[in-house]
Formats: structure tokens, sequence, C-alpha cells
């Protein structure tokens, strides 16, 4: 893992959680973006080299939903920039850490993604990130 990508953040109305962090950091989102698969709604905002990522829900089933079900808006997860997210899986795995998703899955801000169980990870989600390079010439 070469550094924190992001941290995660559960809110139940992103748009005045949007509020709140630009009121907080001094600036805007830099990126907004649906990610239909999960269920969310992003916001990334940049702070120095520091970026934070809010997420709300989409429908009842999804995962942030029922964490904020569960514990409320807040940390959700923290996540690490690797540079191959395959070896990094087969590493952990072989570490003894339960991966939620063997298979990256495309996830928000053109990354790869996996997660690790917090259950293995002393109850913090662990997300794995990878950059998406498109190799079109």
């Amino acid at each position: 893992m070469r550094k924190i990508e992001h941290i995660g953040i559960a809110v139940k109305d992103i748009n005045a959680s949007n509020k709140l962090y630009e009121r907080l950091l001094g600036v805007a989102p830099y990126k907004s973006e649906a990610v239909e698969s999960e269920g969310v709604n992003t916001s990334f905002f940049l702070s120095g080299p520091n970026k934070i990522e809010l997420l709300e829900a989409t429908n009842e089933n999804s995962p942030i939903a029922k964490f904020l079900e569960k514990k409320g808006e807040g940390i959700h997860h923290i996540a690490f920039d690797v540079e191959d997210i395959v070896a990094e899986i087969a590493r952990l795995k072989e570490e003894g850490f339960t991966v939620l998703n063997e298979t990256p899955k495309i996830g928000a801000d053109n990354k790869l993604v996996a997660f690790l169980h917090p259950k293995g990870t002393g109850g913090v989600l662990i997300e794995l990130c990878q950059e998406i390079v498109d190799v079109r010439l």
C-alpha cells in the first residue's frame, strides 16, 4: 500500500453535507458522481494532498443505507492506494485477511476497488484502490 487514498464518510443528505464540508474545508467538491452498482451518490473534496469522499445511499438496500441505520453518520472506510490491486488482494488473503470482493470492481473517482472485512482489521472497513489507466493510444 502506497498511501491513504481517501477517507469515506457516510452521510444522510449529501447536499447538506456538501455545504458543511465546503464551509469546513473552504473548497467545493471537485467531483460528484453516482455509483449505481453500490447504490450511492458520492462527492469528493481535496484538502491539501488529502481526499474525503462523502457517500449518500440512493436506496435502502445499499451498504451505506445499512451502515447509516446501524451506526449513523460518520467515518465509513479508509481507502489505500495500491499499485496492483490483484496482487495486493492475493497478498492480503495469504496474510489471513477476509476480502469481501476478490475480483476488483469499478468504484468512484476512476478506481478499481476491493474491500477487506472489518472483523479482521480492528473494526475498520478497508478499501483498496487502484487508478484505472486508459491504455488506448
